[in-house]
């Protein structure tokens, strides 16, 4: 799988994916807001040069902030979303990040399967955050303490 910097005339592609694979996607404004704002983005492809995945990471002092991660349905179950996650991890320790945060909707096992197979570890529980069918879900707050690893790796 290849990487690229998220260019504008990615946000239609990404966008379908997005709308694909989550019940309450992100709108195409938030797309194009994060890469005018600055946020990390990166897009995910194989050598068809096909986007398949993509993920959206905020810098915060010396946090990262994964807002977004997300692969298309079809290619889900093929190890991309570990690769995406471990992408973000490398970034995160390029900008010496000490902690890399996000949240996942309660009801999204799988997606914290992956976060907790990857070093994350839950921190608190959102109530109501996230949109849904019938009012609010609640969101997982997980966090892998980028510190902490590197002190075991050694």
């Amino acid at each position: 799988m290849n990487v690229r910097i998220m260019q504008a005339q990615d946000i239609v592609t990404v966008l379908g994916i997005e709308q694909s694979a989550n019940q309450f996607p992100w709108d195409i404004k938030s797309f194009q807001d994060s890469l005018k704002t600055g946020y990390q983005a990166w897009v995910f492809y194989k050598k068809t040069e096909e986007i398949v995945g993509f993920a959206i990471v905020q810098r915060v002092l010396d946090e990262a902030h994964l807002l977004n991660i997300c692969v298309k349905p079809a290619a889900q179950g093929r190890g991309l979303g570990k690769a995406i996650i471990q992408h973000v991890i490398d970034y995160a320790n390029s900008i010496s990040a000490v902690i890399i945060l996000l949240e996942v909707r309660r009801s999204n096992e799988r997606a914290q399967q992956l976060y907790l197979q990857s070093g994350f570890n839950e921190m608190s529980v959102r109530k109501g955050y996230y949109p849904a069918k019938e009012g609010r879900e609640d969101a997982i707050l997980m966090a892998m303490d980028l510190d902490l690893m590197s002190f075991f790796s050694q």
